[in-house]
């Protein structure tokens, strides 16, 4: 397991300036959309025709993580949209293997994330349902938070699960991702990481993206020889 993905996540970007803040991440795997309602965790951001515009100029596929109620209902909309990738949260879907198979039908992949402190062993069963696993590595709701390092044996637990079960499911993680803390990460299972402040909150946020994927892409090649 050496492909490291790095998809920054917009929640850190000039909303005033969103086509241009796309350009800047052209070389990143995907821009990862966070879509908040103020109901599920206690944020308001975007809707689906702000994601809709955004998926017609993005220069890279789009990653839309729904932290909504409901998602039984709305995911799927997003999945019409075209978007690459559509993940809701486990805790919000009634019915979590009909709408991965839902969003797959309608041309998305399919992908569920778990707050901090949701177990990932009653989900196990599932994993081929998903195209990703999404752990969360802060408390979903704000940009800006510092690293869980309680998360890390679950994400242990997640990729053995996987590596187990013989299923190309990606491990993503959200929240706290730094060029320090990517290698945590990724030594602990993940290959896919969003990145907010760390990549525009730097002056040169391509080379941000780069540096980040250097540092995960080094430490997976190190678990992969081991």
């Amino acid at each position: 397991m050496t492909e490291c993905c790095i998809n920054p996540s917009i929640l850190s970007a000039d909303f005033v300036n969103l086509e241009a803040e796309l350009q800047r991440i052209s070389n990143a795997d995907a821009v990862h959309v966070d879509v908040m309602d103020n109901h599920f965790v206690p944020n308001l951001t975007i809707g689906l025709p702000v994601v809709q515009r955004i998926q017609a100029v993005s220069p890279v596929p789009v990653d839309a993580h729904l932290m909504i109620a409901d998602a039984d209902r709305w995911a799927p909309g997003f999945a019409d949209a075209g978007l690459a990738s559509v993940t809701f949260h486990a805790e919000a879907s009634i019915a979590p293997v009909k709408l991965a198979r839902e969003l797959r039908a309608r041309g998305s992949k399919a992908g569920m994330a778990l707050r901090p402190g949701t177990a990932v062993e009653p989900y196990l069963d599932m994993l081929s349902e998903l195209d990703m696993l999404l752990i969360m590595t802060v408390e979903p709701g704000f940009g800006g938070q510092s690293f869980l390092d309680l998360t890390l044996p679950k994400i242990r637990r997640a990729r053995a699960a996987i590596d187990g079960s013989g299923i190309g499911v990606a491990i993503q993680v959200d929240g706290g991702i730094t060029e320090e803390t990517i290698v945590r990460a990724a030594e602990a299972g993940a290959n896919v990481f969003v990145a907010g402040s760390a990549v525009y909150g730097a002056a040169d946020p391509a080379g941000a993206i780069d540096r980040l994927r250097e540092a995960g892409r080094q430490r997976l090649r190190a678990g992969s020889a081991e």
